[in-house]
């Protein structure tokens, strides 16, 4: 198969990153990005950029009568992935390529209830550093979208298609063939790095160099080794370590979603991340005291919203 037309929804820093960059290399009309009336409006009239760049995008709602998308890309919040998977419904066709780039572990298996999981690729976005401020993207690195079959040892026919329509649309991808491994890692990463981030309030600079925010970090993701044992794909300190060479390719100025979502007052994902090895750690009777810790302070940093907006009014 061919990919020709593509859907995306969610227009947070990777729906704007990889969009532009599609929207750079095939006819506008091909690529449509799912949006309900009142954001349309608001993004055609305030425009949204990418490092400094007017993205150039074909807008469509939800309603709106469509071809079905040969690839659909999820790049929502977790907190808007229902909602999501009721919009997309125009888009969905017989042969239609799901991928979801949103972090944890458990969006894939949510689409699929609805959509089937024959229609998923497994998908990790990582190596990326984009800041989103207001309408603005800026990113140094744009990282690259991994994807592959839930089954390992599998390169299929729709995942060299996936890969042949990245190549001509100029995004750096990877086909992998133990992608459950991968998504664990990525947790993994996600876990670390997102949480002690947002709980320092800083950067990646923080926890690129020896000190107490890296230990936490790497705390954090031990205890997500210890929980992949039992959930039947161990992670290794290889892992790790392989994850930390990534983190050492991002800007130091940058900072992942959940500082940036602390930074703007915006409740986080931190169920997706320490709220999801807390629930595993009570499923196997295990320990996960760092997580627990993050889990607490994130959530008191959180509870302070309500306050500091009546404080402003």
């Amino acid at each position: 198969m061919e990919i020709r037309k593509v859907s995306i929804i969610g227009l947070g820093a990777l729906g704007i990153l990889f969009g532009h960059q599609f929207s750079k290399n095939m006819p506008k009309a091909d690529l449509r990005i799912i949006a309900d009336k009142g954001r349309r409006n608001r993004y055609e009239q305030e425009g949204v950029y990418c490092n400094g760049e007017r993205c150039d995008f074909h807008y469509v709602t939800p309603d709106e009568a469509c071809e079905p998308a040969d690839l659909l890309i999820f790049t929502v919040k977790f907190d808007g992935l229902q909602d999501a998977i009721q919009k997309v419904r125009n888009h969905v066709g017989e042969n239609t390529i799901i991928l979801s780039a949103l972090n944890g572990i458990s969006s894939e298996e949510i689409i699929g209830e609805t959509y089937g999981r024959n229609k998923l690729l497994y998908c990790v976005a990582q190596g990326m550093d984009a800041v989103k401020v207001g309408n603005q993207l800026t990113y140094d690195h744009m990282g690259m979208l991994c994807f592959g079959e839930c089954e390992p040892g599998a390169i299929s026919d729709r995942m060299k298609a996936v890969a042949e329509f990245f190549e001509k649309t100029g995004v750096p991808y990877q086909l992998d063939s133990d992608m459950m491994k991968r998504l664990w890692g990525k947790f993994m990463l996600n876990v670390g790095v997102n949480q002690t981030v947002a709980v320092y309030q800083s950067n990646y600079g923080e926890i690129q160099r020896e000190g107490e925010a890296r230990n936490t970090m790497i705390a954090a993701m031990r205890e997500v080794i210890a929980l992949s044992e039992k959930e039947g794909i161990p992670l290794t300190e290889e892992d790790l370590d392989y994850w930390l060479r990534v983190l050492a390719t991002l800007s130091p100025d940058g900072k992942p979603s959940m500082a940036q979502d602390v930074e703007a007052k915006r409740y986080s994902e931190v169920e997706l991340f320490s709220g999801a090895v807390i629930k595993l750690a009570d499923k196997h009777g295990a320990a996960v005291p760092v997580n627990k810790q993050l889990y607490e302070k994130i959530k008191m940093i959180e509870s302070q919203y309500l306050t500091d907006q009546i404080l402003n009014i």
